[in-house]
């Protein structure tokens, strides 16, 4: 019988390598892959996430739990059913823009974004709006993420906005995010959501998700 608790507290620690000897051995004692997913990784990143935003972990641990996340859900991948991936939460494709190199953030959200159920596509740093949007069509993505660190490369969030309202995908999300994007200049841009910080822009997919 799989111990939960102990599953989410060695994924807390960040402890890969007993994240995934815990996952392996629920899997060979026939635990259903969805029951594996959502009670032992997606509950504990839930937990990781909220005292993420309330300062009681900071970015390394959260990093090295994330990637603990990340071994659990490798070592699920191969059992998972067209069911149970037709249950993830939707499809994301997220990136850094264009001129911009920064990416432990993207990381953070991106990790933290598939450990909540979501098919995350992160296609590093330096996208161009055709990047993203090649992306979106071959992934059948419902949201875009987009992060900066740089204030030289924000403006061009808005011009990959605005280029996808003038192309065939004009009902396109977009959430964005960085150390100096606030609210005002995410809703200014015309972007549908803005993630403060990792576990905020899980809270922001679930939103906007819930309201297609």
């Amino acid at each position: 019988m799989i111990d939960y608790a102990e599953l989410n507290q060695f994924l807390y620690e960040g402890k890969a390598k007993k994240v995934v000897e815990i996952v392996q051995q629920a899997l060979d004692d026939g635990i259903p892959v969805s029951e594996v997913l959502s009670e032992g990784l997606i509950a504990g990143m839930a937990v990781l996430g909220e005292d993420f935003k309330h300062n009681i972990l900071y970015v390394p641990e959260v990093l090295i739990a994330a990637r603990a996340m990340k071994s659990g859900l490798n070592a699920l991948k191969p059992y998972l059913s067209e069911e149970d991936k037709k249950d993830k939460k939707g499809v994301i494709v997220i990136g850094t823009v264009k001129g911009d190199l920064h990416d432990i953030g993207k990381n953070l959200v991106s990790m933290m974004s598939e450990g909540a159920g979501y098919e995350v596509y992160d296609l590093g740093v330096d996208q161009s709006f055709e990047q993203y949007y090649e992306a979106a069509v071959k992934y059948k993505a419902d949201i875009i993420g987009m992060s900066a660190l740089l204030t030289t490369t924000m403006p061009y969030m808005k011009t990959v906005i605005d280029k996808f309202k003038e192309s065939d995908l004009p009902n396109m999300k977009f959430v964005v995010g960085g150390a100096p994007i606030n609210k005002e200049f995410a809703d200014e841009i015309g972007a549908d959501g803005y993630g403060a910080d990792a576990a905020s822009t899980v809270e922001v997919l679930n939103r906007l998700m819930a309201a297609v």
